[in-house]
């Protein structure tokens, strides 16, 4: 997923292209997001864009502005598409240099200003799991967080009341592994519950719940 969308700049042939990327909910987001796109970069002839909604990217777009047809609107659909990420839009603004690039270069140029805009952007994996909260006497603690540290499972969030209260999140294919070692290690006296599947993403050493 595209967290936080970024800026990035290309020079060919004397011509800068300008991409800009951001994270999209719909249509109307994206229309909005050109709008500003349009509006800082006032003097650019072509705002070549792409954007991609549904995880299965079930609605795409592209347009080439002005450019020569296929020159720049594809090039940066297909990058989007080749990087996997969804919801999210590239509008590359070209600043005319005075130098044709013919329909190659504009291509290779549209094509790598898409890149570097999505290399300046934060992107997150998707990651398919569970929320385990896991209830034990104080005594049991460093245990437990020991166990998710060595596995690297980001603990949440922790409560405290009588009894300490640790919440996880931990890909689809790890619970049972996990639940497995603290009961283990806690002579089954942590009481273990789990949610139902959920998908949440990493970002700045933050877990957001998706």
């Amino acid at each position: 997923m595209l967290y936080r969308g970024g800026n990035a700049e290309i020079v060919e042939k004397k011509s800068r292209f300008i991409a800009d990327t951001a994270p999209i909910g719909s249509e109307e987001d994206f229309a909005a997001f050109l709008e500003k796109v349009r509006k800082r970069y006032w003097d650019v002839k072509h705002h070549c864009f792409a954007y991609v909604l549904g995880e299965n990217a079930e609605i795409t777009r592209c347009s080439d502005d002005g450019e020569p047809s296929g020159t720049a609107g594809r090039p940066i659909l297909e990058v989007l598409l080749n990087s996997g990420v969804r919801n999210a839009a590239i509008v590359v603004s070209r600043y005319f240099g005075g130098v044709l690039l013919g329909t190659g270069g504009l291509v290779r140029a549209y094509s790598q200003a898409a890149k570097e805009g999505l290399a300046a952007s934060t992107v997150a994996d998707v990651i398919c799991g569970r929320k385990l909260e896991v209830v034990c006497d104080y005594s049991l603690m460093g245990k437990l967080q020991y166990i998710a540290a060595q596995a690297e499972i980001p603990n949440t969030d922790v409560s405290y009341t009588d009894r300490v209260a640790l919440t996880y999140m931990v890909p689809e294919d790890r619970v049972e592994e996990l639940k497995a070692k603290m009961t283990e290690a806690t002579s089954a006296q942590a009481e273990i519950k789990q949610s139902e599947a959920l998908r949440f993403a990493l970002v700045d050493d933050k877990v957001l719940i998706l």
